[in-house]
């Protein structure tokens, strides 16, 4: 029942529940927007109604072997927050979601907006050294004028 999912996905924190069937195989999956649309909107009774009657059925799901760069891609495209990614025989893996990926790529974009700033200011070093010595030109031309 939904109510029990609900249960689980607070206990656990989780923004989804991904349903198999005997096989481990992905079937479907309810995540917090689909409890909002397809239960809450229609006033069903969560205690009552099966996960199978508001699960999204028509899925996108990612190999475990694909690029991660594709599987943002994929959610990026249309416009989900979480894809399940399975073996080769469909089989559930893990579940992977846009948070994932910033906390994946994180490290690498603070290094590349590093980088990026240093370009950035050795690209514009003769004007930094020229600002620079105009700068401590007028401190000196300040300095010496306030001693006279």
């Amino acid at each position: 029942m939904v109510s029990d999912a609900v249960a689980e996905m607070t206990e656990k924190g989780f923004g989804s529940v991904v349903i198999v069937d005997g096989d481990e195989k992905v079937i479907g999956i309810v995540t917090e927007r689909d409890l909002m649309r397809k239960l809450i909107n229609k006033g069903l009774d969560p205690k009552t109604t099966p996960l199978g009657d508001i699960m999204t059925t028509e899925l996108r799901l990612a190999n475990e072997n694909d690029e991660v760069l594709n599987w943002l891609r994929i959610m990026s495209n249309e416009r989900f927050r979480r894809l399940p990614v399975v073996d080769s025989e469909g089989r559930l893996k893990a579940v992977f979601s846009q948070g994932d990926f910033v906390s994946y790529t994180w490290p690498d974009l603070i290094y590349q907006a590093k980088n990026l700033a240093r370009a950035h200011v050795s690209q514009n070093y003769g004007i930094w050294m020229i600002g620079g010595g105009i700068m401590l030109y007028t401190i000196l031309m300040i300095l010496l004028v306030s001693n006279l």
